[in-house]
């Protein structure tokens, strides 16, 4: 399968480094959070997974109506991302997500069949699916 798009990020240092994308758009350092024993002031590899999901959510929501005589468009859809670190009971780290999704102009039903049908073609709930829990919650605004 070829990409339709692809990007480097280069991260120096770990998670008290630096990330740089080849194209310099993203630039800036890292820290352990307060919460990890870490000095915190700088974002970390889960407010980053969190961005990203939930950006690329909320485009998947956009994605399937885009053909349905009610269209999402870009204010009609807030995605928000919390993404947990936590132990995995193997002496590693495992991460769970959950997707607090609102979406205007249209009722709950509908809501959440099309927040259903994202979750099968966002790309990163596709990456994610079997790996990682997503708790997946539908508002109406």
């Amino acid at each position: 399968m070829e990409a339709l798009y692809s990007t480097t990020v280069d991260a120096i240092g770990g998670r008290d480094g630096a990330v740089r994308s080849a194209d310099g758009i993203l630039d800036f350092k890292l820290a352990i959070p307060v919460e990890l024993r870490g000095k915190g002031g700088a974002t970390n590899p889960e407010q980053l997974f969190a961005a990203g999901y939930a950006a690329c959510f909320g485009n998947a929501v956009i994605h399937i109506t885009r053909n349905r005589q009610h269209k999402i468009k870009d204010d009609d859809v807030d995605v928000a991302a919390t993404v947990g670190l936590a132990p995995n009971g193997a002496g590693g780290f495992a991460l769970n997500v959950a997707l607090d999704v609102t979406l205007a102009g249209v009722d709950q039903s509908a809501a959440e069949a099309i927040v259903a049908e994202a979750h099968k073609v966002c790309p990163y709930s596709n990456a994610t699916r079997g790996n990682i829990d997503v708790a997946l919650t539908v508002r109406t605004r």
